[in-house]
C-alpha cells in the first residue's frame, strides 16, 4: 500500500508510492558524462580570467594564488544600489530590486566539486560562507541571507566551474515565512524545537541516518519530497548560520564533504541543489528555529499533481536510500 507521510517542519504531506517504488540503485546516473578539464580559458571563474568578474569582496589567501574567491554576481537580479522605497501602482505594489547577489568560486580547478575537493578545501569554502554571511546580515536593510549551490543543468546551473551563491534580500519570502510560522506553532504547542526533536528521533531510530559527526547529523527525512533528499543539522541549537563556532565549521566541512562524496560516488555524479536554510537575520536567537542544510539530488521531475497540490510523490523509501548512502565508503580526496 502507498502511504502519506507528514513533514513536521512544513506541515506538508508527501506520498510514498510503493507501487512505483524503485530500489536506490535504480537512480544511478546512466548517461555518459563528458570529461571536464581542470582549466578552461573561456571560463570567467578560472585563474587568469579574474578580469572577467567584478572585484572580489573576499579572497583566500589574501595574497598569491587564490583558493577561494567571492565576487558580486555580474548578472545580479538584486543590487545594493537599488531603492527600497515602495511605490503604489494602481492596486499593486513594487520597489527597487535591492539586495546582494554574490558568487563563491570554490576552487581554481574547473573540474572539481565539494564532494571531490579535500576536507581542508571545503573548510575554506564554508569559512567564506560564514564571513560573507556575517557581513551581509549586519546590513540593517537585509532580512534574509540564503546560501545555495546548483550542481548540473537539471539543478539550474549555467556555469560548470564549481561555485555557490549567496543572495541577501530585504524581505522574507512567503515559503520561508510559512515554515517559520509552522515551527513557531510547534514550539508553542509542545514547548520544544521541532528540529531538535527530529534530531533526537533520527538518532534514536537510526534507520534514516546517513552519518553522524561530533557536531552534526545527516539523514534522509521521514517525509522526503524526492529520492535521496538529505538534511544536515547541527546538534547544538542555533537559529541562524552566523551563530556557528569555528570548531563546528571544521566539522561542517567534514560532513558536507562526506555526504556529497557519497552522493557523487554512489549515484554517479547526479545534478543536485544544496540550500543552507537559516532564520531571518533579525531572528538570530529564537528557540523555535534551527538552521540546516538540504541537499536535493535531481533524480525525478515534479509534474502536474505536485504543482497543483503541493503534495510530492516519491518513489523511494528514505530508510532504503539512507542505507544505500551509508554503504558508500568515503575516501580522502
Amino acid at each position: 500500500m502507498s502511504e502519506f507521510r507528514h513533514n513536521l517542519v512544513t506541515n506538508e504531506w508527501v506520498v510514498v508510492a510503493t507501487e512505483r517504488a524503485r530500489r536506490p540503485s535504480d537512480f544511478l546516473r546512466k548517461e555518459a558524462q563528458k570529461p571536464i578539464p581542470t582549466y578552461s580559458e573561456k571560463c570567467p571563474f578560472c585563474p587568469g580570467n579574474e578580469k572577467n568578474t567584478p572585484v572580489a569582496v573576499y579572497r583566500y589567501p589574501a595574497e598569491g594564488d587564490w583558493q577561494v574567491r567571492v565576487v558580486p554576481n555580474k548578472f545580479a537580479a538584486l543590487k545594493p544600489t537599488e531603492s527600497l522605497e515602495r511605490e503604489q501602482v494602481g492596486r499593486y505594489l513594487k520597489f527597487g530590486g535591492f539586495g546582494y547577489a554574490e558568487v563563491v568560486i570554490e576552487t581554481p580547478l574547473h573540474n572539481k566539486t565539494l564532494g571531490t575537493l579535500s576536507v581542508d578545501e571545503v573548510f575554506q569554502v564554508v569559512l567564506a560562507y560564514k564571513a560573507r554571511y556575517d557581513i551581509l546580515s549586519a546590513d540593517e536593510r537585509i532580512d534574509l541571507v540564503t546560501i545555495f549551490r546548483n550542481h548540473g543543468e537539471r539543478a539550474g546551473t549555467s556555469l560548470e566551474h564549481p561555485h555557490s551563491q549567496i543572495i541577501a534580500t530585504p524581505l522574507v519570502p512567503l515559503r520561508v515565512r510559512n515554515q517559520l510560522e509552522e515551527t513557531q506553532r510547534y514550539s508553542a504547542n509542545l514547548g520544544t524545537c521541532v528540529f531538535c526533536d527530529i534530531l533526537k528521533e533520527e538518532q534514536k531510530v537510526g534507520q534514516r541516518l546517513v552519518l553522524e559527526t561530533e557536531h552534526f547529523v545527516a539523514f534522509e527525512p521521514f517525509a522526503s519530497r524526492s529520492p535521496f533528499e538529505t538534511w544536515i543539522l547541527p546538534k547544538r541549537h542555533q537559529s541562524v548560520f552566523g551563530a556557528i563556532h569555528l570548531n563546528e565549521l571544521h566539522d561542517m566541512a567534514q560532513i558536507v564533504h562526506d555526504v556529497l562524496y557519497k552522493i557523487h560516488t554512489g549515484l554517479k555524479n547526479p545534478d543536485y541543489n544544496l540550500i543552507l536554510q537559516s532564520a531571518p537575520t533579525k531572528e538570530d536567537d529564537v528557540d523555535y528555529y534551527h538552521w540546516y542544510i538540504r541537499i536535493i539530488p535531481r533524480l525525478t521531475t515534479p509534474a502536474g499533481f505536485e504543482m497543483g497540490t503541493g503534495v510530492y510523490i516519491t518513489t523511494a523509501y528514505p530508510e532504503e536510500t539512507a542505507e544505500f548512502l551509508r554503504r558508500v565508503e568515503v575516501k580522502e580526496s
